[in-house]
């Protein structure tokens, strides 16, 4: 877990990456069995120590000449008999039956050393225990000589499917270390061309017979001064925030696995929850902005950005001023880098705390990078979810950013909207902005009893299972509200919240965005995705421009975008 971790961190990985590709769902879900060397490895050994005249009883804890012996079956055996094990894999016969399983990992990651098929689990065991079995006939073995053997396998296992750089030039400046340990660019070749760097640890079998590559050295260099896939600013940045407190275990350097699909609050995280609450503390004291994970869509290269804020303290009003002081950090470290577009995702452009992102372009307003909210794209994805033909509509959140635009959006097209709000001075802003002769499409409801009548409900405040029963039978409950509504009408539609299915050019996507489902993102995500691509010059901020959202939603369709 360490070395998927930090393989996983961008601060660590950025300056000395190996290969600028990334890794996608499919590769996530071959590697997803990687423990099962580990778990055939525990299953042989515990048959060995209880196989009789044999087992692990006697062995005293440290031997010093047997660890010695380890060393040198290793380097002398297991090393030799492995090359050719792995050039004979590389057979055409035997690379397509077995080890292209391996080699479809392009860009590695240090679990990718693991994942092999059971034949091949079955050889290396064979091998691997060589030094083992050899060390106890030799009269070394010791209890160390497992732990020596097993942790310091792993580990330069792992370092050499990471695809970052981090031995230290000075190391390997050292006389012949080069011929004695790989480094990750090494092997990197290894799965870039496949027919050059077949050892396993020690280059000096290559040297020996003739397959090391000549650009070794040569991409050494470059990767661990930042050259071989250089560090290049994103095109546009996605500002998403922390969710619920375990939502901090579905970043793509927490849990692999579990941040490749949707996110649940599944049963087996729930122990870990007093863990969270020192990491909230500690981001709320020294946290930044950071980068969670890194995209390619068409000529753009895409990044999303979390600020350490959590859910529940965008609702503390003391909290406003931390929050948006993280958030215009990312946007300040955006313009400084040469970003293009920013989007503010979720409720980091809540209307109380920053207007709608127009707090910051107030009060820098020099900045090169557009900050975008990207609502006008998610109002559009809400309206378009509205069966056509519908004459009247009941509009719950009707005074938010959302809800002004939808309603002046479909009163314009004939549309009667019922808004249902307390707040008469508001209603009537809103209607003011009306063209004259749709203003009487507008109406003002005060009480949820007055859309049982309504089939159409567009839900974009929060709304209990007493409420939901106001709604006529077979209501469809279109929604906006975060976190979307409990299904509490079984007789009732219930639509998702707005999101959109990502263009086939969307590469390097390996995590989920917290509920979407994978190559999904959220209205606001593909909004700002759009605004980049068009190329737009302006700054998507406060209040919507109901008479973009039909220019938005064909610049969305145009590009590849469609609803989910």
């Amino acid at each position: 877990q360490f070395w998927i971790s930090l393989s996983r961190i961008h601060a660590v990985t950025q300056h000395t990456k190996i290969q600028a590709k990334g890794i996608d769902y499919k590769q996530v879900d071959r590697e997803d069995h990687w423990d099962d060397y580990i778990i055939l490895q525990a299953i042989i050994m515990t048959l060995v120590h209880k196989m009789p005249y044999l087992g692990y009883n006697n062995f005293p804890e440290h031997n010093t000449m047997g660890l010695w012996q380890l060393l040198l079956l290793h380097a002398g055996p297991t090393e030799f008999c492995y090359y050719w094990l792995h050039r004979a894999l590389h057979h055409h016969t035997l690379y397509s039956w077995y080890h292209s399983h391996h080699h479809a990992s392009f860009v590695t990651e240090p679990i990718t050393g693991s994942v092999h098929p059971f034949m091949e689990h079955l050889m290396y065991t064979a091998n691997f225990a060589i030094p083992l079995v050899g060390t106890w006939a030799f009269g070394g073995a010791s209890i160390a000589m497992f732990y020596a053997y097993l942790i310091g396998f792993d580990i330069l296992n792992n370092i050499g499917h990471c695809n970052f750089e981090f031995m230290p030039q000075w190391f390997m400046a050292i006389p012949g270390m080069k011929y004695l340990i790989y480094t990750p660019t090494y092997h990197s070749l290894h799965h870039s061309k496949v027919h050059v760097n077949f050892c396993l640890f020690m280059p000096i079998y290559d040297v020996a017979y003739g397959t090391n590559d000549p650009s070794s050295d040569e991409l050494y260099r470059k990767a661990i001064n930042g050259e071989a896939a250089p560090n290049k600013s994103p095109d546009v940045v996605f500002v998403a925030h922390g969710t619920e407190l375990l939502s901090l275990f579905h970043l793509p350097f927490a849990l692999r696995s579990f941040s490749s699909k949707p996110f649940k609050s599944v049963w087996w995280l729930q122990p870990f929850l007093p863990l969270c609450v020192p990491f909230v503390a500690l981001l709320r004291i020294f946290g930044k902005p950071f980068t969670a994970d890194r995209h390619r869509l068409l000529h753009l290269n895409t990044a999303t950005w979390v600020t350490p804020a959590w859910g529940f303290q965008f609702f503390i009003k003391s909290e406003f001023k931390h929050i948006n002081r993280q958030i215009e950090r990312a946007i300040l470290e955006a313009d400084r880098s040469g970003t293009k577009v920013i989007g503010l995702g979720a409720l980091n452009k809540n209307e109380a705390l920053n207007g709608g992102g127009q707090m910051f372009v107030d009060k820098h307003p020099d900045l090169r990078v557009r900050v975008v909210h990207g609502n006008t794209l998610t109002a559009a994805a809400i309206l378009r979810k509205i069966p056509a033909g519908v004459k009247e509509i009941f509009l719950t959140g009707s005074t938010s950013k959302l809800g002004r635009a939808i309603a002046l959006y479909l009163s314009a097209r004939g549309v009667r909207v019922v808004m249902y709000t307390t707040a008469k001075d508001r209603f009537e802003k809103i209607r003011a902005e009306a063209n004259e002769e749709h203003r009487a499409l507008l109406v003002q409801a005060t009480t949820l009893e007055e859309g049982s009548g309504i089939k159409d409900w567009v839900v974009g405040k929060f709304c209990s299972a007493r409420d939901q029963a106001k709604a006529p039978k077979h209501a469809v409950f279109h929604q906006f509200v975060v976190p979307p509504l409990e299904e509490s009408r079984k007789d009732c539609v219930y639509t998702d919240l707005p999101a959109f299915k990502l263009p086939k050019e969307a590469k390097d996507f390996r995590s989920c965005e917290m509920t979407m489902e994978r190559g999904h993102v959220h209205a606001c995500h593909a909004g700002a995705l759009v605004h980049a691509l068009e190329g737009w010059t302006y700054n998507e901020v406060g209040a919507i421009d109901h008479e973009k959202i039909d220019v938005t939603w064909e610049a969305a369709t145009k590009h590849g975008f469609a609803l989910a």
